[in-house]
């Protein structure tokens, strides 16, 4: 008998799993109305904007797998906003800057969230525009009961807020203060501005109809006119110490839209894993499993050293590669079919030891010789330079207190799946926007103001996101949706979650329960964008000898507080219809729902 945290939830009618239990209960009463996984999936992101505004907003981003019943492969949604026409690496630099800030109107791209969950619900999902808004519009204008991290993030940006960003503390400070944890929290400016769109789009006849009124509302209305006004006038603090314009405009907006792309994929022990493609870190996932493949895991503890130090040395290797040569298609020439081959993982499987890597080492590619000596030099350079504290002092807590991120998976009983990762647009990145309850995004911060690499800020590009959610089928025919928040750590909690699903158990949640670790040893995606060389940080729960035999390995461990590394959710449809799901107990407020 496998002994959890908690039950793999097993159901017919459907299962729905989230980083917050609200969101996956509201995703589970759409189903339970009849709705799909496309439905449900909407709905729980526009409510997760609402209970975790810490992790992710309106204006954030939002890359998608897409999985409909029958399908022999998922289909992306790209609900990642692009860098503005006015973000040239000339203004950035006049500006100022080296690096793009982590906060401020400078660090924003055109927010792609709001447009990829349209997207997904007008050529998918079955319900109406407002039926899926409702719940969201419920919480933000009623009160829902506010998480101490949320509340703690707050309190500890109050005097910023009151001091530089006064529209945000008019929306998180109700009354002067913090919410206290479990204090009902509302944000009247969020529901007004959902009840209004709903009002304009409802004005027009027709489901998807409907739908498109509501993209233009947001993109050419209302919502757009309001950004493009406050953005002309505002200039504001940021998290490299100085008061600056952005150039997002409403024009920015109107010229963007959500896409289709094929996803990318790789076979190992015979599953099929599909990520998003080279503008996000997905495919450092794949390359790991190719470098992995054939190792030899299945021999190994799966909680063990050998274990730990083998995948760990397999991501240092990919992030290498993801620092140097990944980047948008549509505007870098990414060597794609290299770097998934099997010859070049064959090479980089060969470079790992027995001792730990305090290298960075991006993989040779001829005709890409600049990419990777400019990627080993800003890892040395901002090793030497970048700090908690870099910046003014006083913007300390705008590099510490980051926000997250939010996961959802969906599987409806057709068979419909959806892996969704919603980010960006927190409360930390930005003011909030006037009137319209919600702050932008800084996404942006993942460019280098450098000329030519695949990464470069270019006007219309897409940032090389981190945001990274998860198909597989089995070679059972059992399909397989999953991901984490965790920024740099989101392909590694699911690399390993991954592995030990097919090596160790297929039970999710003993899967999502094992004790998880990460590497901090490649540049990190986030301003000030340092480097941990030989870092690992690893739950306790492995016990003592691992943690020194890792130590005598090299490596530099740190470990956690038990229980404190990974958010990963999961849901799995086996061929018989049966579903899963499953999700982690850290933090305390993932759950998995279905029946």
């Amino acid at each position: 008998m496998t002994f959890t945290t908690r039950p793999e939830i097993l159901g017919t009618l459907g299962v729905a799993t989230s980083t917050h239990w609200i969101a996956s209960s509201v995703g589970m009463a759409m189903l339970e109305k009849g709705g799909n996984a496309f439905d449900a999936a909407v709905a729980m992101g526009f409510v997760l904007h609402v209970v975790e505004p810490h992790l992710n907003g309106p204006l954030g981003d939002m890359p998608a797998l897409i999985r409909k019943a029958g399908d022999a492969a998922p289909t992306v949604i790209c609900g990642q906003g692009v860098a503005p026409a006015g973000a040239t690496i000339a203004h950035y630099r006049d500006e100022g800057l080296t690096m793009i800030p982590g906060s401020g109107l400078l660090a924003t791209v055109v927010p792609g969230a709001f447009d990829a969950w349209m997207l997904m619900l007008r050529d998918h999902g079955t319900m109406s525009l407002r039926e899926v808004l409702e719940p969201s519009i419920h919480y933000a204008a009623h009160g829902h009961p506010v998480l101490a991290r949320v509340s703690g993030a707050i309190a500890n940006l109050a005097e910023f807020f009151r001091d530089e960003w006064p529209t945000s503390a008019a929306t998180w400070l109700p009354g002067g203060e913090a919410p206290a944890p479990e204090s009902l929290f509302r944000n009247p400016d969020l529901a007004a501005t959902w009840t209004r769109l709903l009002s304009e789009a409802e004005a027009v006849p027709g489901r998807e109809a409907q739908i498109d009124a509501a993209r233009t509302a947001f993109y050419k209305g209302f919502i757009a006119e309001a950004i493009d006004s406050w953005m002309r006038e505002a200039c504001v603090m940021d998290a490299a110490g100085g008061r600056r314009k952005g150039v997002l405009t409403g024009e920015d907006m109107a010229n963007w839209q959500a896409t289709y792309e094929t996803p990318v994929s790789t076979d190992y022990e015979g599953w099929q894993v599909w990520k998003a493609g080279f503008w996000t870190q997905g495919p450092s996932f794949l390359q790991s499993l190719n470098t992995l493949n054939g190792i030899g895991l299945g021999e190994m503890d799966p909680n063990g050293a050998e274990f730990t130090h083998t995948v760990t040395e397999a991501m240092k290797l990919s992030f290498a590669d993801r620092e140097a040569y990944y980047g948008d298609p549509d505007f870098a020439d990414i060597p794609a079919e290299t770097l998934l081959s099997a010859d070049y993982a064959a090479a980089r499987r060969a470079l790992i030891g027995d001792k730990a890597s305090l290298d960075q080492r991006p993989g040779a590619i001829p005709g890409y010789e600049a990419w990777a000596e400019a990627a080993i030099a800003r890892a040395s350079q901002e090793t030497e330079t970048a700090g908690a504290g870099a910046g003014e002092p006083t913007m300390a807590h705008l590099t510490q207190r980051r926000g997250d991120t939010v996961h959802i998976d969906v599987i409806d009983r057709w068979g419909n799946s959806v892996s969704a990762t919603p980010s960006g647009g927190w409360l930390q990145s930005s003011p909030v926007v006037p009137g319209l309850g919600m702050p932008l995004n800084s996404r942006a911060q993942m460019f280098w103001l450098q000329e030519g690499l695949g990464t470069s800020l270019k006007p219309g590009a897409r940032p090389r996101t981190t945001l990274t959610p998860s198909m597989a089928q089995a070679p059972d025919g059992a399909q397989l949706a999953f991901g984490t928040p965790g920024g740099d750590q989101q392909d590694q909690w699911q690399l390993i979650f991954f592995l030990r699903l097919v090596h160790a158990t297929r039970n999710l949640q003993a899967a999502i329960d094992a004790p998880l670790f990460h590497t901090g040893h490649f540049q990190a995606s986030f301003y000030p964008r340092g480097t941990r060389p030989g870092h690992l940080m690893i739950e306790p729960a492995v016990g003592e000898a691992v943690i020194d035999d890792l130590r005598a390995r090299g490596h530099n461990v740190e470990v956690a507080e038990p229980w404190t590394v990974g958010r990963l959710t999961a849901a799995q449809r086996d061929a018989s219809g049966l579903l899963r799901a499953g999700a982690t107990p850290r933090l305390m407020q993932a759950y998995a729902v279905g029946r």
